[in-house]
């Protein structure tokens, strides 16, 4: 009852605010018009109607106001009032708009949707440098819903997602809504404060809508929606598009539009459809109104999103500025449906001719105090676009669910009904939980099908252990105590390990981590070679390359980001290694065949192992750096945001020192080289390097060299393809010397694929790679690949095939690479 008596008074509520312009937009007939831009006349004071054609205008004083209002489709229609008090009603009615397609003129033949799209590429500089440096008012608003989510998906518990759905699987999951002022200087450097944040259903929470990632220019060549997509005016456009003039009309201001229809010449590319907007003299955006369908930007489980902006004109700057923009997504898979859509407008513009130095730096949006703890009256006053009811009442609904669920006397209950323990909870495993402390126990289970797998060393070994993690919400702290116990049945041997860690905050992610006990550890500490890869390649094909030897151990590490962008890991560790030997030859099927010994050093013999029992204490730091890092300043917490505009570099020292025998110390230096870079709509190039050296280690353990993660499988379901080589035997190039390792990737995003016939109707990319390696004990080894990626069917383009061939001093041997994306 007292929600009910909540919900109707902030509705009533909702009709009153002080300083407000408001009203409705509809036809002719009295159907309402969503999403109307509605602006003061001459300025950059705007906002836009809601689903339900409902707005609402902030000003600050009585007097005359010329109102515009503007949808496409429709004549803009402009409305004169003096208003004398607050709050006050100005309804606009529309007309359709009225086209006059015979004045188009063709000459010579030329289509002439064609000539006005080539007059609009021409003039893109000049059109976006008249407002490539501003402030602005900046709102955003999203909302997601989703529609029959099962109870379960794969054996998981969904429930109802926090009281989200209802009892056909449906709701709105998320709703949220910021104010911002912004500084934006094209292409994109922007400055925003975040000065009110709002949450349905979380009082404590701070909304991820902000300006960042909303600059969709289409004055630029591409638009980014997960792969570059081609502007309908980019330079390159008329590759890729077909134009055709639909209508043209005459604005309010008298500036004659064109309504140009954008075609696809090639249904995979990665391009638009729909209408695009031109002025006629200036060759400005009017606006768009553009649908992407999700297999163009190679996002299957994306069925459609249509995106739209509306452009202002201001008649004594003779400037057009992007007052509107929304875009609707449908989504889905499994039978689970999704969709939403998210609005942004700008308002209240100012154009400078240029900003201080230090407006842009790394710090790109920070959070004003208590911006998430705004009344209500104040989202009245200053949400540009109104609530529709559904959302209100969404509001309140969350709110009110938020409250009860997250009282103890809620979560008392349902964890009382949780933690109750069955007997049978002893072989599949049981959780207990404290949910108001945010603390949790957990035990594994004897049976943990998870770390169930095969070896020649164990046999089949499975695992068990007790974990207890605690978080704390309001300082981001997060602490865990873990216990594992792995136990072959073929070498009879149980190896437990015990762990702490705690992460101290969210700003710079410092960290400490205490471990020790006894594992089995593969000799490349990468572990190139999962458990259940190698269960099957050795139980089916007896082909055992998983290397292994015993370690026990107590170590501490820590970390933390020192500086913005720079970042380092510091690691003391004692260890007492040992050898192991293979002590079964089972499989599942029959064959004269052998297993390979335990010693990657002599696979074909049992008699000597890779390395004699010692031990040693070894000091490890490392460090990276991310130049030009940009990130985002939340109260709880810094996001990180890597544009990859520049490379990352990183630098590993290690000491090895009290060792059982001096010939186990040494010094290692390794730096690294990371570089990713998207060309354009031409695909992505990535590139790792790295170039270590040995320092006085002639006679160090085999566990200490460095291991290079080959791959002998012919199957790959780390997609790993740029730390890691397709052919290379596991640990024939093992040094303990100097080598240099290069790996490079190209993906073409479908640029070459689309424009293949036939073959373009199948969504696949071509992939290409180079790898090498050089050591000071072996010739160079290289790989050449050429591959398909996105092979699949449906919404499902999980799986990829490369062809490889290598080189040692010559052509060594060719074959192919299976890999799977889940």
């Amino acid at each position: 009852m007292k929600s009910k008596l909540l919900f109707a008074f902030v509705v009533l509520f909702s009709s009153f605010s002080i300083a407000q312009i408001r009203g409705k937009v509809t036809d002719s007939k009295g159907n309402t018009l969503p999403y109307a831009s509605v602006t003061i006349e001459k300025t950059y004071n705007g906002t836009s109607s809601n689903e339900n054609g409902e707005y609402e205008l902030n000003v600050k004083k009585t007097g005359n106001y010329t109102l515009v209002f503007k949808i496409l489709g429709y004549k803009t229609k402009t409305i004169t009032q003096e208003i004398n008090s607050f709050p006050a009603v100005i309804n606009a009615t529309l007309s359709d708009e009225e086209y006059s397609i015979e004045e188009v003129v063709v000459k010579s033949g030329e289509n002439p949707a064609n000539g006005i799209i080539r007059n609009a590429i021409a003039n893109r500089k000049k059109n976006t440098d008249k407002t490539d440096k501003f402030e602005a008012d900046f709102y955003s608003r999203g909302i997601f819903r989703v529609k029959d989510i099962p109870k379960k998906f794969m054996g998981v518990e969904i429930g109802d997602m926090e009281g989200n759905l209802d009892s056909t699987g449906s709701g709105i999951i998320y709703q949220s809504e910021t104010v911002s002022k912004i500084k934006f200087e094209k292409p994109n450097n922007l400055k925003e404060e975040i000065i009110a944040s709002k949450i349905a259903g979380n009082d404590n929470g701070f909304s991820f809508n902000t300006a960042v990632n909303t600059n969709y220019d289409f004055y630029q060549n591409t638009i980014d929606f997960n792969i570059p997509m081609i502007s309908p005016i980019a330079s390159n456009a008329f590759t890729y598009y077909k134009y055709k003039i639909e209508d043209t009309f005459t604005d309010s201001y008298n500036n004659y539009i064109y309504k140009i229809k954008v075609t696809p010449k090639r249904d995979k590319e990665p391009v638009f459809e729909g209408y695009i907007y031109i002025v006629d003299e200036t060759y400005a955006i009017y606006a768009v109104d553009l649908d992407i369908q999700g297999y163009r930007a190679q996002q299957e489980f994306l069925e459609s999103l249509k995106l739209v902006q509306n452009f202002n004109y201001n008649p004594d700057n003779s400037m057009w500025v992007k007052s509107l923009q929304s875009f609707d997504f449908k989504a889905g898979i499994f039978m689970m449906k999704f969709n939403g859509k998210y609005t942004h407008v700008f308002s209240n513009y100012n154009f400078v001719d240029s900003f201080e130095k230090k407006t842009f730096g790394s710090e790109v949006v920070t959070f004003a105090e208590k911006s998430n703890k705004k009344e209500d009256s104040y989202w009245l006053e200053n949400r540009p676009v109104p609530l529709t009811e559904e959302e209100t009442t969404n509001y309140v609904k969350k709110d009110s669910v938020y409250k009860t669920r997250n009282s103890q006397v809620y979560l008392d209950s349902v964890d009382a009904v949780s933690n109750k323990f069955k007997l049978g909870k002893i072989i599949t495993g049981y959780t207990f939980k404290n949910s108001f402390k945010n603390t949790r126990f957990n035990y594994q289970g004897l049976f943990n099908f998870s770390s169930f797998n095969f070896n020649t060393v164990q046999g089949y070994h499975i695992g068990s252990g007790f974990s207890y993690s605690k978080y704390n919400e309001e300082k981001q702290k997060y602490t865990t105590i873990t216990s594992d116990f792995q136990y072959g049945f073929s070498d009879k041997r149980l190896r437990p390990t015990a762990g702490f860690y705690h992460k101290f905050n969210n700003t710079n992610d410092a960290f400490i981590l205490l471990s020790g006990g006894n594992k089995v550890n593969q000799f490349n500490s990468s572990e190139p070679i999962s458990g259940i890869v190698n269960s099957i390649s050795s139980l089916v094909f007896k082909n055992n390359f998983m290397k292994l030897y015993e370690k026990e151990f107590i170590e501490i590490a820590t970390g933390r980001e020192v500086l913005n962008g720079l970042f380092l890991n510091a690691n003391l560790a004692y260890e007492n290694r040992k050898p192991l030997f293979n002590t079964t030859n089972q499989s599942w099927v029959k064959t004269d065949d052998i297993y390979s010994s335990n010693n990657p050093l002599d696979p074909s013999s049992e008699a000597f192992a890779a390395i004699e029992e010692h031990h040693l204490t070894k000091f490890s730091l490392s460090s990276r750096i991310v130049f030009g890092q940009k990130y985002i300043t939340r109260p709880d917490g810094k996001m990180n945001m890597n544009e990859g505009k520049y490379p990352t570099l990183g630098f590993t020292y290690s000491k090895a020192f009290l060792a059982s025998a001096k010939g186990y110390e040494y010094d290692f230096l390794e730096a690294r080289l990371n570089y990713s870079k998207t060309l354009a709509n031409k695909g992505d190039l990535d590139i790792n390097m790295k170039v270590g050296k040995f320092f006085n280690a002639d006679n160090i353990s085999f566990a200490d060299y460095k291991h290079f993660n080959g791959n002998q499988t012919h199957v790959r379901i780390d997609g790993q393809y740029n730390t890691s080589f397709n052919l290379l035997p596991y640990y024939t190039q093992s040094t303990n010397n100097q080598y240099f390792e290069t790996h490079v990737n190209y993906n073409d995003n479908g640029y070459f694929m689309n424009k293949i016939p036939l073959l373009n109707k199948l969504g696949w990319n071509l992939v290409g790679g180079f790898h090498q390696l050089a050591t000071s004990d072996n010739k160079p080894y290289q790989e050449v690949t050429v591959g398909l990626d996105r092979i699949g069917f449906g919404k499902l383009k999980i799986f990829r095939v490369d062809y490889i061939r290598s080189y040692q001093g010559g052509f060594v041997g060719d074959g192919v690479m299976f890999g799977f994306k889940f």
